[in-house]
């Protein structure tokens, strides 16, 4: 069976969809940012809280625990995504697909047992 080898011309249609989508979103930005009404007052600078009057500071420190959380949960989410590919091709990987998808669940498991070790999932 003959090997199709694409050229550099095949990848040109991709190419100029890309520019035409930059070239839109370019010129829409251009066009509305120059034609559109600019009325800078006092009022529309002012912060906007759905309604309620903003008050103290925004920069308010709270506990890194939240960013922690936030970024294990994507971390372990995302990891996720890798067994789905797997999960379809499950038996045309065979033994030696399941043998490697042991090892990175078991990858996993040390590195939840690690953040637990650690406490990164503890409120106090």
């Amino acid at each position: 069976m003959p090997v199709a080898v694409s050229s550099p011309i095949d990848f040109l249609p991709i190419a100029l969809m890309f520019m035409v989508a930059l070239g839109f979103v370019a010129t829409t930005m251009f066009v509305t940012h120059k034609l559109g009404p600019s009325r800078k007052t006092k009022i529309k600078s002012a912060t906007f809280e759905c309604g309620i009057e903003p008050e103290g500071n925004a920069r308010v420190p709270f506990s890194i625990k939240y960013f922690l959380v936030a970024i294990l949960f994507v971390l372990f989410d995302v990891e996720v995504i890798f067994m789905y590919p797997w999960a379809v091709n499950f038996k045309t990987l065979g033994l030696v697909g399941f043998l490697e998808m042991l090892t990175f669940v078991a990858f996993l498991l040390v590195g939840f047992y690690y953040i637990l070790k650690k406490g990164a999932l503890k409120w106090e």
